[in-house]
This record gives structure tokens, sequence and C-alpha cells, in this order.
């Protein structure tokens, strides 16, 4: 399990000495917690590391955010400290699909439910997050369904 990592690795960055690691991983498990009370009171996902990729790629996108304000700002050096966050975050995400493999996984959803519109898109953007949530970046798979049923 995904928890069972980031435990480990702040054990690990604990005993290195390694503050920035330690204090990313820290904010990792406060979101994590954050999550889970709010999902008491919701649906919880019937898998644990679901909610955990969720919370991590919002914290990644929530980090490029700041990193673009940040470099219009000419604040170089709160850019590079978000960036080195990202960094420890993506540690824990499962390997991403390639946009290759994703082009494939969209083709083969449109094909098994029929889509044939920009109409359909929802339809296929359910399934496809459905199926490999935790391996895209579902703002960039958006384009490509859309670009696919167009």
């Amino acid at each position: 399990m995904i928890r069972d990592d980031i435990k480990a690795a702040q054990i690990a960055a604990m005993k290195a000495h390694d503050p920035a690691t330690t204090g990313t991983i820290r904010l990792i498990q406060s979101a994590i917690k954050n999550r889970d009370i709010e999902a008491r009171t919701g649906k919880a996902p019937a898998d644990d590391d679901v909610l955990v990729v969720e919370v991590l790629q919002k914290m990644v996108k929530q980090r490029r955010e700041s990193i673009e304000m940040y470099e219009k700002g000419n604040r170089a050096e709160l850019a590079a400290a978000e960036a080195a966050e990202v960094v420890v975050i993506e540690t824990f995400l499962p390997q991403q699909m390639s946009e290759a493999e994703t082009a494939a996984a969209i083709q083969a959803i449109k094909a098994e439910i029929g889509a044939e519109s920009v109409k359909d898109m929802g339809k296929v953007m359910a399934v496809l997050k459905e199926r490999h949530a935790s391996q895209l970046d579902m703002s960039k798979a958006s384009g490509l369904v859309k670009a696919a049923l167009s």
C-alpha cells in the first residue's frame, strides 16, 4: 500500500536528517488525513490506494501551479522549493501512462462503448477515470479524448 511506503519513507528521511523530504512527507500525510476525514461523511473508495493517489495528484497539480506563478513573479527560490516537493511527492505515485498508451486506452474504450462524437466525451471520460485514474493526469487525458472524438 502507498500509505505504508509513505510511512517508511518518513522514517528513512528522519533517520537521514533530511528536513526537506521529512517536511514534504508530513504535508502528504496531513493531506491524506484530511481526505480521510472528508471520506467519513461521504462514500469511501473501495481501494485505499485510489484515495491516496487522488490526494497526491492534487498536491502535484497545486505545486505545479505554484511553480508557474513563482516563475512569473521572478521568485526562483520559491519555485525551486516547490519543484523539490513535486519530486518527493511523485516518488509515491504509480507509473504514469505514456501518451501513446493513453491514446490506445481511449481508442479501446471508444470502440467498446461505441462513442462517435464529442457528445459521448462524458461517457468515455467516466470509463477512463474508472479504469486508469491512478495512472493518468485527467486534464491531459481530457484533451486527448476530445481530439479522438472530433
